[in-house]
């Protein structure tokens, strides 16, 4: 099974006019069975859907919009697209984390014909001291929401680049140390400011960076993807 996560950048690359369907076309590039965005928010009016829900239909996926607004293509800049033969067991329920420019996540559990999973995609804080409190409401979230024991994948930016702090510090102990991957900024990618993280380990394979011609334009951000190991997902089923 192949993940991915992706900055959207409000549909804006690193210079130049709103073009979200750039976006998409990237999302064709990576061809994921789930993939987490981040600032998938319309550039102007954040209530309207920023991507064109017909376009994810042609390349199979589908937004998952959440239980708490349903209208909304999103949560707090947060969005899910999976593959549209996937089940939906639980959510996906939104998540406040706080923070100066509101932080959230979404929270789902699916089953794409390979076992259960539960997925949050999330955008964590610039402060390093409020990316710690986000990063342990996401585990105390985990505790205590929907698949409590199942495989879980956390999918974001989570704004962490420096090894062993803030934020990755914190889930540690559950997620690991992932590797370095560098995807920030897109045209000279130096800081791993995107993470794929697995829970229990091994669920995540092949971390890499999506770098393409493409990619470079579409966002101030290049995607991550990711391989997961879909034996323990049927184990967990």
């Amino acid at each position: 099974m192949r993940v991915a996560t992706y900055n959207a950048h409000r549909g804006r690359g690193p210079a130049g006019p709103f073009r979200p369907e750039r976006i998409l076309a990237v999302v064709a590039e990576i061809r994921p069975d789930v993939i987490a965005l981040q600032e998938a928010q319309h550039y102007l009016r954040r209530g309207r859907p920023m991507l064109d829900a017909a376009m994810a239909a042609e390349l199979g996926l589908m937004p998952l919009a959440p239980l708490e607004r349903p209208e909304h293509q999103g949560w707090r800049g947060n969005l899910l697209l999976v593959r549209r033969d996937a089940a939906v067991l639980a959510g996906p329920t939104g998540l406040r984390l706080g923070g100066m420019e509101p932080r959230g996540a979404l929270l789902a559990v699916l089953d794409l014909g390979q076992g259960p999973v539960r997925v949050i995609g999330t955008h964590l804080s610039l402060g390093e001291g409020r990316r710690r409190r986000q990063a342990a409401a996401l585990l105390a979230a985990m505790e205590s929401g929907p698949g409590r024991d199942l495989p879980t994948l956390l999918l974001g930016d989570l704004n962490e680049w420096r090894p062993g702090r803030g934020a990755l510090a914190v889930l540690a102990p559950v997620f690991g140390e992932p590797p370095r991957a560098p995807t920030f900024p897109a045209f000279r990618p130096l800081a791993s400011l995107d993470r794929i993280l697995g829970h229990p380990r091994g669920l995540v394979e092949h971390v890499a960076v999506h770098d393409t011609p493409l990619a470079r334009r579409a966002s101030d951000h290049l995607p991550l993807t990711a391989r997961v190991e879909t034996a323990l997902l049927r184990r967990a089923g």
